[in-house]
């Protein structure tokens, strides 16, 4: 009996509402969702193709935030593109596989994201308060191994919850009330008590989620008493530029996150929830590359010296032609 009803959940055909109650706002929410992904796609890309071409670039940071881009681009591609197929053709049915490959891949790209932050902390605290022993300390070997444990703990976890949701029965309505198949949203679908998955929800929270945060935190803390300590104003501003980009994508990210989990329960309170999920989903991916290249000079430069070259090669070769 519980196989037929393993079978008939894995057969079975879901509907994502999304913002279909919402037909007058149709154009916006296409036009934002199409230019949103594309922001993403070119903006992460351009990250990934700096780093990779430019040798200024291989250092420990542009390392994690090349992963960071690579998670954001797997983050909105697993979203975005079925979000807009809903949005134009009022189509809202997934099946329950696809709906298990977007819980796995959006659980596993989150994790990566604070876990990701939480090396970029940890290196910028490395780079400022251990300076001498930065090259030794944040070596190759060294970076290699925190952004594969940061990629493994993500993919084990989100394994789990993929797992774990696909044993749910449910037996209630088929439509989840959200713009991707959100975990807690559909455990209100199930037909049996769910308390010790949304338990495990919980202690997930508070391990994946504020644990990385209180590191950072006192990465943070350390920094500032240190940078404090520098006796030149260009220096501490220096140094605090060096963090800047990095404490906006954290506080952003943690500030829209923590906001989900603190409103106040209303009738509206599921397209509270949408809302807030666009801002970690869709704008977030945008504003990492954003704020990473417009705030940094060397980002700047590496774009600057690879735009011109492209620019100058077929000049020289004009000028050998004459």
């Amino acid at each position: 009996m519980h196989s037929d009803v393993e079978n008939s959940t894995l057969e079975r055909e879901f509907h994502v509402l999304a913002f279909t109650k919402y037909p007058e706002s149709k154009i916006i929410i296409l036009i934002v969702v199409s230019l949103t992904y594309l922001l993403s796609l070119v903006g992460n890309l351009t990250i990934i193709l700096l780093v990779c071409l430019e040798s200024r670039l291989h250092t420990p940071m542009y390392f994690f935030l090349c992963n960071l881009s690579v998670q954001d681009i797997m983050y909105v591609s697993t979203v975005e593109p079925k979000l807009f197929n809903i949005t134009l053709t009022g189509n809202t049915a997934i099946l329950f596989p696809h709906c298990i490959i977007q819980i796995f891949t959006f659980i596993l790209c989150i994790d990566a994201e604070f876990f990701l932050l939480t090396s970029m902390a940890y290196d910028r605290y490395v780079a400022i308060c251990i300076a001498l022993r930065y090259p030794l300390i944040m070596n190759k070997k060294v970076c290699l191994v925190l952004a594969a444990n940061c990629w493994i703990i993500s993919a084990l976890n989100s394994l789990m919850y993929s797992l774990v949701m696909s044993k749910v029965p449910f037996c209630k309505s088929k439509e989840i009330n959200h713009f991707f198949c959100e975990v807690e949203t559909m455990l209100q679908l199930s037909c049996k008590d769910t308390k010790g998955i949304q338990t495990l929800i919980f202690v997930e929270g508070l391990l994946i989620g504020v644990l990385p945060f209180v590191l950072i935190l006192t990465s943070y803390v350390l920094i500032i008493f240190n940078v404090l300590k520098i006796r030149t104003k260009a220096g501490r501003l220096k140094s605090f530029s060096s963090c800047s980009s990095h404490l906006t994508i954290v506080i952003l990210l943690y500030g829209t996150c923590l906001s989900s989990y603190v409103k106040t329960e209303s009738k509206n309170s599921k397209e509270q929830d949408k809302l807030i999920s666009m801002l970690y989903i869709i704008l977030i991916p945008i504003l990492n590359p954003l704020v990473y290249s417009l705030r940094n000079k060397e980002v700047i430069k590496a774009l600057t010296k690879i735009m011109w070259g492209k620019f100058k090669k077929p000049h020289s070769f004009n000028t050998q032609r004459s």
